[in-house]
C-alpha cells in the first residue's frame, strides 16, 4: 500500500516484492492503459491508411506508459522512499523520460476515441473554447513552460519543501504530479509549440539550471535533506554520500538528455536553415 514518510519503513536493502500499489497512482495508470489500447485498436480500424500509420505514436506512448510504471510502481519507488540517489532517478524518469514520450505521442486524440461519441463531441468542444484556447496558448509559450518547470524543480528541492514532501503523502503525490504536468507542458512546447531554434534554446536553459542544481547538492558539504538519511547506512553509504550521488545523477546523466535533446534540435535547426537557403537561392537562380 502506499508509504508515509522514508524514516517509518523498513530499512533493509531487501526489494522482493517491494511494489507501490497505492490506488491513487495504479488506478490512473490502468484506466490510462486501457483507455489508449482501444482508442488505438478504434483509430486503427478506421484508418485508411493502414494498420501501421500510428506505430510510432503507439510505441512512445508504451514506453512512456511503462516508464510512468517503472518510476512510480516497480520497487524502483521503494527505493526512491529510502535513498535520495534513487528518489532523483525516479524524478528524473517522469521529467526527462516519461514526459517527452508521452509529448511525442500525442494520445488526447486516442484516448479520446475510447469514449462513446457524445461524451467524445462534448471533450472535443470544451477544447476548443476559446477560453481554453487561450489558456493553453499562454501556458504553453516556450518561456512560460520552461519558467513553470524550473520553478517546480527548484522549489520542491528547496530543502523544507523536499523534507516535508518525503514525510507527507499528499505532498508526495503533488510532487511527483507538478515534476510531470509541468514537464509534459514544458516538452510540448519544445516539441509541438516553439521554433526549432528557440526550442533548442529553451532545452538547454533547462539543461543549465538543473546541472547548477545538481552541482549544488552534489558539492554541498553538508546535508540539506534530512529526512532521508536513516536509510543509507543499510546501503553502505553516509547520509552525505547519498545526496552527493543524488546530485551527480541529476547533474550528469539528466544533464546529458537535456543536452542531447538541445543538440538534436540545433541539428534540426540548422538542416532546415540549409534547405531554406537551397530554395531561396534556386528560386533566384531563375
Amino acid at each position: 500500500m502506499a508509504s508515509g514518510a522514508a524514516h517509518a519503513h523498513e530499512l533493509t536493502p531487501d526489494v522482493s516484492g517491494a511494489w507501490t500499489l497505492d490506488p491513487w497512482i495504479v488506478l490512473p495508470l490502468i484506466a490510462f492503459g486501457f483507455m489508449y489500447g482501444i482508442g488505438a485498436l478504434v483509430l486503427l480500424r478506421r484508418r485508411a491508411r493502414g494498420p501501421c500509420a500510428g506505430l510510432w505514436q503507439v510505441a512512445a506512448c508504451t514506453a512512456g506508459w511503462l516508464s510512468l510504471i517503472a518510476a512510480l510502481v516497480s520497487p524502483l519507488h521503494w527505493l526512491g522512499e529510502r535513498l535520495l540517489s534513487f528518489h532523483m532517478i525516479e524524478h528524473e524518469i517522469l521529467m526527462a523520460v516519461s514526459a517527452p514520450l508521452v509529448v511525442i505521442a500525442r494520445p488526447v486524440g486516442t484516448l479520446l476515441w475510447s469514449l462513446p461519441r457524445r461524451v467524445r463531441l462534448s471533450i472535443g468542444h470544451l477544447m476548443r473554447l476559446p477560453a481554453t484556447d487561450a489558456v493553453w496558448g499562454l501556458l504553453s509559450t516556450g518561456r512560460n513552460a520552461t519558467i513553470l518547470h524550473g520553478m517546480a524543480i527548484w522549489g520542491w528541492h528547496a530543502p523544507l519543501l523536499f523534507d516535508a514532501a518525503v514525510s507527507n503523502l499528499v505532498m508526495h503525490r503533488a510532487q511527483h504530479l507538478s515534476f510531470f504536468l509541468t514537464a509534459v507542458l514544458f516538452w510540448w512546447s519544445v516539441f509541438r509549440r516553439s521554433e526549432t531554434g528557440a526550442a533548442a534554446w529553451h532545452v538547454f536553459i533547462t539543461m543549465l539550471h538543473t546541472s547548477v542544481l545538481g552541482a549544488l547538492m552534489a558539492l554541498a558539504p553538508h546535508l540539506l535533506y534530512r529526512e532521508q538519511q536513516e536509510a543509507a547506512a543499510a546501503w553502505g553509504l553516509t547520509p552525505l554520500e547519498d545526496q552527493q550521488l543524488a546530485g551527480i545523477i541529476m547533474w550528469v546523466p539528466a544533464g546529458t538528455i537535456y543536452a542531447g535533446a538541445a543538440l538534436a534540435l540545433i541539428a534540426l535547426w540548422i538542416t532546415r536553415a540549409a534547405k531554406q537557403t537551397e530554395r531561396t537561392n534556386a528560386l533566384h537562380a531563375q
